[in-house]
């Protein structure tokens, strides 16, 4: 699967991922370029095309004297592109495409082509000129399906609207400052779908930023897609990009590449997805002298997500899974009552321990269904999964997980519930009175709970009170000053260590 590391953590892997090939053979299918050739910026080959409009055809081109390192207007009925060649092209050929604006703020490519990037441009808009060229790339030189976008502005605006007509045909965008189209955000949908990844970098005085990049950052979100925000404090619209572009270069290097195998348990009948936390944290920018607001996978672990489709016109899902990035011994796994927030600070803790959080399919009108769930269980025991989840839920849906506990006891290794409320649409009678299962199975209870939540007294002391007369262990902690939201915990940790705890044979 692509690397959903952080930025730093990107750096160390590039040795391995992109190790140096010799031209000729980077890759099965590859031409080398040939044609007018002159020198861009670190000494890097540098070949310049013409396009005829007309007939989409593609010819060396000489280049004015006195242009440098840029680009002129075309002449009438062309389009002027642009290649720029490693050193040592990289395995798969990765390229990134710029937008528009052509050699400004260069530093991202600059340092692209030193792990081996290709680097090209087309005189924009999109249209079937950039096909024409995309074409031209893949099909006669080689370069990747896939190639990663640089849109700064106007470009940012380009790369989109590219990317929505071709989700098959990029791997990630890098837009700095973009605006975007609103038929572009409407196909945001499409991007997700085919794991487009998205970085944008904006001045937290740019005009652009509310209404595009936040909104943009706020769709992703809701779609399952990956995206990551910089936003630097103090600058407008300009400058554009970072003056240390390694940031930036080593986010592209990890979503450039193709994505893995799934897990066994996720067939094709899985909608595949991410989940993150929405935390930011606030990160000295040296060369900018400022800071930046950092959120999203390149700060902050990002999982995999995958979700059962479920019959039904309005495109619900049934189970689904979050994948740690690397299993436990034994496979132990959160079996929670409902979805899973971006806030949930208890299961990101155990993720990190190695445990999966399956949310329960919720589907019918009527609410959860005891088929539904036994069936989830018995495909997850079924693929090598603990025999012995961790029951979840918070307010009435933790109700659902205890009801389910109840008469599952013995499949249950412990009952964890935020702000619970003991009543269930899957039971007949209230959990709240058949408690005395779970006691005589030994499985503990774990409550978080708000001083100032309406079902604490009601609920979790009536709880306490009973499971401890039938001999049973529960332990409550309470955080003051707080009501029912949020139900996460401010300190996960001493809830984590019992349910770690809890997974332990019993002696």
């Amino acid at each position: 699967m692509k690397s959903r590391a952080r930025f730093g953590l990107a750096a160390i892997l590039i040795a391995s991922v992109f190790a140096p090939l010799d031209n000729a053979r980077a890759a099965d299918g590859y031409t080398p370029f040939e044609g007018e050739k002159s020198s861009w910026r670190d000494g890097f080959d540098r070949y310049d095309f013409a396009m005829d409009e007309a007939s989409l055809t593609v010819a060396p081109f000489k280049r004015p004297e006195g242009e440098g390192f840029g680009v002129g207007g075309p002449a009438k009925g062309q389009r002027r592109c642009v290649l720029i060649v490693p050193k040592q092209p990289a395995p798969g050929l990765p390229w990134s495409w710029r937008g528009q604006y052509w050699d400004h703020e260069p530093q991202t490519e600059v340092e692209l082509l030193r792990r081996g990037f290709h680097v090209v441009y087309v005189t924009p808009d999109p249209g079937k000129h950039w096909e024409a060229w995309y074409a031209y790339l893949t099909e006669k030189h080689g370069l990747a399906k896939k190639p990663a976008f640089v849109g700064m502005s106007k470009g940012g605006v380009n790369a989109y609207d590219w990317a929505a007509s071709h989700p098959d045909k990029v791997s990630c965008i890098y837009a700095d400052n973009p605006a975007i189209h609103p038929e572009a955000f409407a196909k945001l949908g499409e991007l997700a779908k085919h794991d487009v990844a998205l970085l944008n970098i904006c001045g937290s005085q740019d005009f652009l930023l509310e209404r595009h990049t936040l909104a943009i950052e706020a769709r992703y979100h809701q779609l399952g897609g990956l995206i990551t925000v910089m936003i630097k404090e103090g600058p407008a619209h300009h400058p554009h990009s970072l003056r240390d572009a390694k940031p930036i270069a080593n986010w592209i290097v990890e979503h450039a590449g193709p994505a893995g195998e799934r897990p066994e348990f996720a067939d094709a009948d899985f909608v595949k997805s991410y989940y993150y936390s929405l935390d930011g944290t606030y990160r000295r920018l040296d060369a900018e002298n400022t800071y930046a607001v950092c959120r999203g996978p390149g700060f902050v672990p990002c999982h995999d997500r995958y979700d059962a489709r479920a019959e039904g016109a309005w495109g619900l899902t049934g189970m689904a899974v979050i994948a740690p990035k690397a299993a436990a011994p034994g496979k132990p796994w959160v079996f929670r009552a409902d979805a899973i927030a971006r806030d949930a600070a208890v299961d990101q803790a155990l993720l990190a321990e190695g445990f999966h959080i399956v949310a329960a399919p919720i589907v019918a009108q009527a609410g959860p269904v005891r088929e539904q769930w036994d069936a989830l269980y018995k495909r997850l025991v079924d693929h090598g999964f603990s025999t012995r989840p961790v029951m979840e839920g918070a307010g009435t849906a933790a109700g659902e997980a205890y009801a389910w506990a109840v008469d599952n006891p013995e499949k249950v290794s412990c009952v964890y519930g935020e702000n619970p409320a003991l009543r269930s649409l899957m039971a007949k009678q209230p959990p709240l009175d058949h408690l005395d299962a779970l006691a005589r199975a030994g499985v503990p209870l774990i409550h978080a709970c708000g001083s100032l939540d309406p079902w604490l007294e009601g609920e979790t002391r009536v709880a306490e009170k009973r499971y401890k007369e039938l001999g049973g262990k529960m332990t409550v902690f309470v955080d003051e000053g707080r009501g029912h939201l949020p139900t996460a915990p401010k300190d996960p940790n001493p809830i984590v260590e019992l349910i770690l705890a809890a997974q332990k044979p019993t002696p």
